[in-house]
């Protein structure tokens, strides 16, 4: 028996919430705004399932729909604010060493949270989702060389926490 393209829908979407909760926090900054996000987004792909390729990936097809979701919101907001439109652009070991690794993700997860918006999405679906540049420049509808270019200025902000603080983490070695 061959699915539908609303079985597909249905059979991935699950095991996509916790995914799609996390890039819309990475967008919105706020859980409750992301949980709207995901909420909306099943929404919208249950609706919209005949639109879903069979064969293709689900989890580019939904980013791709809570980022647009999110970017609607974001310019009914500015309009209804009276601010016009706005631009998507703008918008192991021991118990010691565990702490130390926990305290630098923090700081890590603190920094990348501060990227301007472009820059955190694009982290999160490369290097947090596994998706390939192509994909995410897809998702993000920008050419490949703009995701290869915020994942540099990412890479050349977070490397200068990594500078900062080699002493903490185990005589001075550099990750990569």
């Amino acid at each position: 028996m061959i699915a539908t393209h609303h079985e597909v829908v249905i059979a991935g979407l699950r095991s996509m919430l916790p995914r799609l909760w996390r890039y819309g926090l990475v967008l919105a900054r706020n859980p409750e705004t992301a949980e709207d996000l995901v909420q909306t987004t099943c929404v919208r792909a249950l609706e919209k399932s005949s639109q879903f390729e069979i064969g293709t990936r689900l989890d580019r097809w939904l980013f791709a729909i809570l980022r647009s979701i999110w970017i609607n919101q974001l310019r009914g907001h500015r309009v209804r604010s009276a601010r016009g439109m706005v631009d998507a652009e703008t918008l192991t070991s021991d118990g010691v060493r565990e702490i130390e690794t926990n305290i630098f993700a923090a700081q890590v997860l603190r920094e990348v949270l501060d990227l301007p918006e472009s820059q955190r999405e694009t982290v999160l679906l490369v290097y947090i989702e596994g998706l390939t540049y192509r994909e995410a420049a897809e998702v993000l509808e920008v050419p490949v060389g703009t995701v290869m270019s915020r994942l540099a200025a990412a890479r050349l902000k977070l490397s200068r926490l990594n500078a900062e603080i080699p002493e903490k983490r185990g005589g001075g070695e550099k990750r990569t």
